[in-house]
């Protein structure tokens, strides 16, 4: 590189600080390190999660015992130029930890393998960025972790009283994942951040340890395990989930209140979905995942987040949304809400259609010896022979509903149910035979959503269904003696329910 082209690079490299009026005298740095109150000595309250972790840890070390497991929550990642996206820690992470909001990027949680003979298999040691003292550089200048910028993280001590685990500075862990590394094997949870899988990399292949893509597998198998264990929730999980719901329905009715606004706003469904994001936000870390706010056929595009249609006096509005609250637990429900308080007949006859999957789903799930996928069919069944009594199925429900018909698909095409906990689609990257066909265990969340969904510039439908779209989605939990309940359903589901409910929030409000 010549002498011009290293002053070019320095040059663009530096453009970030075009607009920085930073102070850097000399008096000023003496300055501003000086004359600070003592900070507080009081502890913060020990986490609820933190009376829970040891046995997650358990759960996912017993399948690696004598292995150093690495589980790193994640970076900031870059909106544009030196603005950051809101950060999210990686699920494991936080389901290891019990920690959510914003306290740990570029953290990580390492499971330390026990001696032989001690009552747990491993260990867990938290390495974070604690903050930094006021007469460092860091707590004016920089912006993306100093106090001064972004506010004062834990020190080591507020992190262990917190989370009730050992903490250490993230610089001494390449030392930490360095020892002993030639005689014990190390796995990374590879997606969460790049720097870290890099630094497991290179450490294992210092030592002769498989890296690279040549252990794809060996990570593979961690993250397998972590989601896995998510499967059956603990007691704070399901509390949370409770607690997710109950925030999700005030959510709802905050959509309630918005639809007259809507009706005469351009962009009506964006009305309908700042509404639902404002209660989100203020019960906790936000949204679950983009609201969907679909009005009229928008509801028969099964992921808009769009949301820039007319929510117009006649119509349905499908809304699918959930808070997640500070600890990363989301609930997810759908109503579909008739925009003046009442249904048409039309509306009401597909709307029962289906619920009637939904109860039919919910059935099936409490039958001794259910397995997950039983669900989905159940649901199927009831829609196909709905769609066959009305006349719009082209062949019977037994023929649609064999592997080789499916035609029913056409107006459902997605899976009826899924797994929620610290994510919308918790557990995801489980086995088959854990999730799909697995028997259904106490402690399991997961959702019951059919819908049916007759597009506009459908043919194959009568006139009078065409933009008509409905789905009713409830988040369900499998109790400890094997019945499986609705913990949604204090958010009204019916028709007569709904149309009462949305009369009552209006008049109140």
């Amino acid at each position: 590189m010549t002498e011009n082209e290293e002053k070019v690079e320095q040059s663009m490299a530096d453009r970030g600080d075009n607009r920085s009026r930073r102070p850097n005298s000399s008096a000023f740095k003496d300055f501003i390190g000086t004359n600070w109150a003592p900070r507080s000595t009081e502890m913060p309250p020990r986490n609820e999660a933190a009376d829970f972790l040891q046995a997650r840890h358990d759960l996912v070390g017993e399948n690696f015992r004598g292995e150093r497991l690495v589980i790193p929550a994640g970076q900031l990642k870059v909106r544009s130029n030196d603005t950051d996206y809101r950060f999210r820690a990686h699920s494991s992470f936080a389901h290891m930890t019990g920690l959510g909001g914003e306290l740990e990027p570029d953290s990580v949680v390492v499971l330390e393998p026990t001696s032989e003979g001690s009552e747990h298999t491993h260990e867990a040691v938290l390495f974070f960025k604690p903050r930094a003292s006021r007469s460092s550089e860091e707590f004016y200048a920089d912006a993306r972790y100093g106090e001064f910028w972004v506010g004062a993280r834990p020190s080591l001590a507020e992190m262990e009283a917190m989370t009730g685990l050992k903490c250490r500075h993230i610089d001494t862990l390449h030392d930490f994942l360095s020892k002993d590394a030639g005689q014990i094997q190390l796995r990374i949870v590879r997606e969460a951040d790049a720097n870290i899988l890099s630094m497991v990399n290179e450490i294992r292949q210092q030592v002769g340890l498989p890296h690279g893509n040549d252990a794809n597998a060996i990570d593979d198998e961690l993250q397998e395990k972590l989601s896995e264990i998510r499967l059956q929730k603990d007691a704070y999980e399901v509390d949370q989930m409770r607690l997710a719901v109950d925030a999700t329905k005030e959510g709802f009715e905050e959509i309630i209140k918005s639809l007259p606004r809507a009706i005469d706003h351009p962009r009506g469904e964006r009305v309908v979905e700042g509404a639902f994001g404002a209660r989100a936000r203020e019960h906790g870390n936000g949204l679950g995942y983009d609201t969907i706010a679909a009005s009229g056929n928008h509801a028969n595009t099964l992921h808009w987040i769009d949301n820039d249609g007319q929510v117009k006096d006649g119509d349905l509005i499908l809304v699918d949304a959930g808070v997640e609250l500070d600890s990363l637990y989301t609930a997810d429900i759908t109503r579909t809400l008739p925009v003046n308080g009442k249904f048409t007949e039309v509306q009401a006859r597909v709307y029962n259609a289906v619920l009637d999957a939904c109860e039919a789903a919910l059935v099936a799930a409490n039958k001794p010896g259910a397995r997950f996928r039983n669900v989905h069919e159940a649901a199927m069944e009831s829609i196909a022979h709905q769609l066959e009594e009305w006349g719009i199925l082209p062949v019977s429900a037994e023929e649609s509903l064999s592997a080789q018909g499916q035609q029913h698909r056409r107006w459902m095409p997605h899976g009826t149910s899924h797994h929620l906990g610290i994510d919308v689609h918790d557990c995801a990257q489980a086995r088959r035979e854990m999730y799909l066909d697995a028997e259904l265990k106490p402690g399991m969340v997961f959702t019951i959503e059919p819908g049916l969904y007759f597009r506009e510039d459908d043919l194959a439908v009568p006139e009078e269904y065409r933009g008509i779209g409905v789905r009713i989605e409830d988040d369900v939990l499998v109790n400890e003696d094997g019945t499986v309940t609705r913990i949604s359903e204090h958010i009204p589901r019916t028709v007569a329910d709904v149309e009462a409910w949305m009369k009552s929030v209006q008049e109140s409000n």
